[in-house]
């Protein structure tokens, strides 16, 4: 399935679904639904719920209701499939909330994975690493360039490609980053270590508070002693300059600076006269 219009028009019908809560919340399209009948969306990427920020929206919710429906795809009479507004479901669960409104849009299961794809893209609601993770899948899914893709979400395609290169990293390292204790950049400098300096190099950057740069000196120390130069020194040959002994003589009675040691004879020249000097001293031999 390619993104083209078939999407397009989806994305239309999730953003008129938005347009139709926020305007016209008892509107016949926006129905109050059992929340024990909805599912989460098995395609969703985001992973990864902040329990504070679901208990604070939980408290808006039981407070002044909820202000934004939820959007649903029906399977059957008695069974709906979560399309966008996971944190909304999950809030109304954690407020022992039994109704929730939702929109119903008309969509087959096989465009759910795309429709929580682009809907948390285009709202910001993954982490870095969910983020990543939903380009992965979209590229691979759609046989699209990094190009192709940056048009289709409104993102550079650097960023796209910098986001991307994050799934390179450990598990471990993706987990501290998906929940905020190591930043992007921090993550950025550790690829291409191995797992296990990663893991050293990230509990360093949370147990001493590193900064980028600091990290970036702690990688570098890491692999100068992983990789250490090996300087191999030139084994010289001292030679018996003794046979040379009167010609160093004579040159040197020219006033020439003359030098014959370890493993060079070195005849310093500093004018034409000099030349000269070695010149004759030759075609007297």
């Amino acid at each position: 399935m390619a993104l083209g219009r078939g999407l397009g028009e989806l994305l239309g019908e999730v953003e008129t679904a938005y347009e139709t809560s926020n305007t016209n919340n008892e509107s016949k399209d926006t129905m109050e639904l059992d929340v024990s009948l909805i599912s989460t969306n098995p395609y969703q990427p985001r992973k990864i719920f902040d329990e504070e920020k679901l208990k604070e929206l939980s408290d808006s919710i039981i407070e002044h209701g909820l202000l934004q429906p939820i959007t649903v795809i029906q399977k059957d009479d008695f069974e709906y499939v979560l399309v966008a507004g996971e944190r909304r479901l999950r809030a109304h669960k954690l407020a022992n909330l039994d109704k929730i409104k939702a929109f119903i849009i008309d969509a087959d299961e096989m465009k759910l994975r795309e429709l929580a794809l682009i809907e948390n893209i285009q709202r910001d609601d993954l982490n870095i690493v969910e983020l990543a993770y939903s380009y992965a899948q979209l590229i691979n899914e759609h046989d699209l360039t990094h190009e192709e893709l940056s048009k289709k979400v409104f993102k550079s395609r650097t960023s796209i490609t910098n986001t991307l290169r994050l799934l390179q990293l450990s598990s471990y390292v993706q987990q501290l980053l998906a929940n905020s204790k190591i930043s992007a950049g921090h993550a950025k400098v550790m690829l291409g270590l191995t797992d296990e300096d990663q893991k050293m190099v990230a509990d360093s950057v949370i147990g001493q508070k590193l900064s980028v740069r600091e990290t970036e000196k702690l990688i570098k120390d890491l692999k100068s002693k992983n990789n250490p130069e090996v300087k191999k020194s030139k084994k010289v040959t001292t030679y018996d300059f003794n046979p040379l002994k009167d010609v160093v003589e004579t040159l040197k009675s020219s006033d020439l600076k003359v030098k014959a040691e370890k493993n060079y004879f070195k005849i310093e020249i500093n004018s034409q006269e000099d030349i000269d000097k070695i010149s004759s001293y030759f075609k007297l031999q």
